[in-house]
């Protein structure tokens, strides 16, 4: 998977733009605050259909501009594929795919498939649980069809469920043959999701220790895939079994609350390195760099699920790297073979090597000139 092209109207500070792009590595240079990370995030939209930094639309669309138009082509294999999003100002976006509208996100997820690792990404360490959960939904969502429409649906029955604990509680109901409709319902989605996130943490843990070991010369990182039912083995069974044992046990707990409590709206992870929590005993530097192994940890996984390589974000992440670190992270990207987007401010002690076959882009003033 490659992105070939990109046009961009009236997005952030660019008025018009186009840019192509080396099959490889692309490395975008310029001062802070010239545009180089609205590159990255236009990539971002283009294959997620939101930002990762800001939620409105009136954030990202030009100063005095009513929209803007994202565009990209596409390559698989020798499969062009034209994605447009279109974004006003009213909060309202359209998606096209090879000029055809597409009216469900879901229907167009998938087409452009991108890991993407951002100074904020620390949050996914020191962060609450929620920024944990989105990043294994975000990136669920783009490899499985079935993770996506099921952890959507799991939504909606939980408002549902949620709806009827509150009403159960106001009113006196006792009857709750209908939460126990509801819970079934729920019960069963969940079971896809739980078993889905627990084979992804399994399938990063396979790899991150590796990477962990060969950039930092440490060794001894995992992620620990926390749940709040007790589960184990995450087979159907025991999932639904104990799930529905700890609804059960906690009927009127919830229905004061007016809110589901258990399930995997409420799970986490934790980065361990050497079974101490990374949160609480590690440094910044170890955190940072836990994050982006675990980033590139998801790059083989991709490929093993999809048949096809994401594209790879790096935003200012030689700034995060010593000389030694930065160099044994582009050598890496280059054995994946795998086309990469990075931004930074300088390409000062970076082995000449490492980025010989590298696109090299100018940013200013909104300008972008490849060097």
């Amino acid at each position: 998977m490659r992105i070939t092209k990109i046009n961009l109207s009236n997005f952030r500070n660019y008025l018009n733009i186009n840019i192509k792009l080396n099959d490889k590595m692309n490395i975008f240079v310029g001062d802070n605050a010239q545009g180089k990370t609205n590159i990255l995030e236009s990539i971002v939209i283009l294959a997620l259909t939101k930002s990762h930094r800001v939620i409105n639309n009136p954030n990202i669309i030009m100063f005095g501009k009513n929209n803007c138009k994202l565009e990209c082509s596409v390559k698989k294999d020798k499969l062009i594929s034209k994605l447009e999003v279109l974004l006003s100002d009213n909060d309202m976006k359209k998606l096209f795919i090879n000029k055809s509208q597409i009216r469900k996100v879901s229907d167009y997820i998938s087409y452009l498939n991108v890991i993407v690792f951002s100074p904020d990404d620390l949050e996914i360490v020191k962060g609450s649980p929620n920024v944990r959960r989105n990043l294994l939904n975000i990136e669920l969502s783009q490899i499985s069809k079935v993770y996506l429409n099921t952890y959507n649906e799991f939504n909606k029955i939980l408002k549902t469920r949620n709806e009827y604990l509150k009403i159960l509680y106001n009113n006196g109901i006792s009857d709750k043959s209908y939460l126990d409709v509801i819970t079934e319902k729920l019960i069963e989605k969940s079971i896809v999701i739980y078993q889905k996130r627990k084979e992804f943490i399994d399938m990063i843990n396979e790899n991150i220790n590796n990477y962990f070991k060969y950039i930092t010369g440490e060794d001894n990182l995992k992620i620990e895939y926390i749940n709040n039912i007790d589960i184990n083995d995450y087979t159907v069974e025991e999932i639904k079994t104990k799930y529905s044992e700890k609804l059960k046990k906690n009927y009127n707990r919830e229905i004061q609350n007016g809110m589901t409590l258990y399930g995997p709206h409420r799970d986490d992870f934790i980065f361990k390195y050497k079974d101490t929590d990374l949160k609480i005993y590690g440094s910044q530097g170890q955190q940072k760099l836990s994050i982006l192994c675990l980033k590139l940890s998801e790059v083989p996984i991709f490929k093993k699920v999809t048949n096809y390589y994401p594209v790879l974000l790096l935003d200012d992440i030689f700034s995060e790297l010593d000389l030694k670190k930065r160099n044994k992270l582009l050598k890496l990207i280059n054995e994946f073979n795998i086309q990469s987007i990075v931004t930074t401010t300088d390409l000062k002690n970076i082995n000449k090597k490492s980025i010989e076959d590298a696109f090299v882009y100018e940013v200013k003033n909104a300008n972008i000139i490849r060097k």
